[in-house]
């Protein structure tokens, strides 16, 4: 099976983004010098997995910024136009992920939303968990996951921690229950 990388940037209560869905609370994190650990983390994957919300907001960046990854977009959607090498789709994380092994893909980012991420996480396709805590606190906001699900038991496998207060945390599943 193709292994499917959560990796993913939360505020210290545990928000990947505010209620409206803005992300610029990470602007002061992407301006210095450290990448922690993105462009390795991001050469090392062969496909990116995104949200109908997420996918819509990367839209906005500008210029596509998965450029040469072949990417899914999970939704039900019809969408005007997509950039190179993006698929629409309405099928579910399993078979996304059956035709991901098909086609040759090891390893693939989920990039998110918090729904997607929970659909994939009670599908039990989630591999490895890479959550960049960042010294925020937010106050409220769109979750890490949503609520519904079993419980997953993690091992931490390894913890950066960097100049700036960000904590990197890397799990991977260690139990369902």
């Amino acid at each position: 099976m193709a292994e499917i990388i959560y990796y993913v940037a939360a505020s210290l209560d545990g928000y990947i983004a505010t209620p409206d869905g803005g992300v610029g609370w990470l602007a002061p994190f992407e301006s210095g010098a450290e990448d922690y650990g993105y462009a390795e983390f991001y050469a090392s994957v062969n496909a990116v997995l995104l949200g109908s919300h997420t996918f819509e907001q990367s839209l906005t960046f500008g210029e596509w910024p998965y450029s040469g990854k072949p990417t899914w977009v999970f939704s039900g959607r019809d969408w005007p136009q997509l950039p190179p090498d993006v698929t629409a789709t309405s099928r579910s994380p399993v078979d996304v992920v059956a035709q991901l092994d098909a086609s040759g893909i090891s390893r693939a980012w989920l990039v998110g939303g918090a729904a997607l991420a929970t659909s994939f996480r009670n599908a039990g396709l989630i591999t490895e968990f890479i959550v960049s805590v960042m010294p925020v606190i937010l106050g409220g906001g769109i979750p890490l996951f949503a609520t519904d699900g079993p419980t997953l038991t993690l091992r931490l496998v390894s913890e950066s921690v960097y100049d700036d207060g960000v904590v990197q945390l890397v799990y991977k599943p260690l139990t369902r229950g």
